[in-house]
């Protein structure tokens, strides 16, 4: 029997419509499937009723992969595959697998020699690197930064002497009730002619990309407000701002 495939299934940033955002390929996709393995089941509910409505949504079968999932429980969401049926695997927002537990998955799935699908969507990741001016050659996404104050900044004075060194672009980000606090850190701590872009709620209708040196974002600080909105973070030097 052939197996089915892993569909990498990207979702909407946010609220904007997702057929605004999405190719139509998805909706066509979410179409003929009815197995998913997801972040979160009532987000995911909700984005597949919005994009398909006529699916039904009682013949829907979840499987949950988040912090709390034991990795022992993986290898058996992929149970359907090895039967011929093919899965949807989404992320509660952007791309699965990046920034995402999702590549947990996707690494089982190349183990069991199961075709993986990727297909075309948004990540607030690349979008903020395409709308900065900095390096897209040499780039290197950071994910999360420590939390604790002096960690924090040894972290940005190292990706800061990276961004210098190798003119490599730097992106990381932060959980978004915290983005006003290491917006601040950036400026406390990174060079005055290092340059910071800020990519916030990327693909929504109040989407604001901005690269300004650190000293120029210095003298606008208080009119800037990142609280509770996603936001990617890119540092770079001169020479890789391109």
């Amino acid at each position: 029997m052939q197996q089915g495939e892993l569909i990498l299934i990207p979702v909407t940033l946010g609220t904007s419509n997702p057929l605004e955002v999405l190719p139509i390929s998805i909706r066509k996709k979410i179409e003929q499937l009815n197995h998913f393995i997801v972040e979160n089941e009532k987000v995911s509910r909700a984005f597949i009723k919005l994009l398909a409505p006529n699916k039904k949504q009682e013949s829907l079968k979840f499987f949950q992969l988040n912090k709390y999932t034991s990795a022992s429980e993986l290898p058996q969401f992929l149970e359907p595959c090895r039967e011929g049926i093919s899965i949807g695997l989404m992320s509660d927002a952007g791309c699965p697998g990046i920034a995402d537990p999702g590549a947990a998955i996707v690494k089982i799935a190349h183990q069991l020699d199961i075709a993986v699908v990727p297909m075309v969507g948004p990540t607030s990741i690349i979008l903020t690197l395409m709308a900065s001016g900095l390096n897209g050659q040499s780039f290197a996404f950071n994910g999360y930064l420590p939390i604790d104050s002096g960690q924090r900044k040894r972290k940005l004075k190292d990706l800061e002497r990276r961004a210098m060194s190798e003119a490599q672009s730097q992106l990381f980000m932060e959980t978004p009730y915290r983005n006003n606090k290491l917006f601040q850190d950036c400026l406390k701590h990174l060079n005055p002619l290092t340059y910071l872009t800020l990519g916030l709620n990327m693909t929504l209708s109040d989407e604001y990309v901005k690269t300004k040196s650190v000293a120029e974002w210095k003298k606008i600080e208080k009119t800037i407000n990142l609280d509770k909105k996603p936001c990617i973070f890119a540092i770079g030097s001169e020479e890789s701002y391109l």
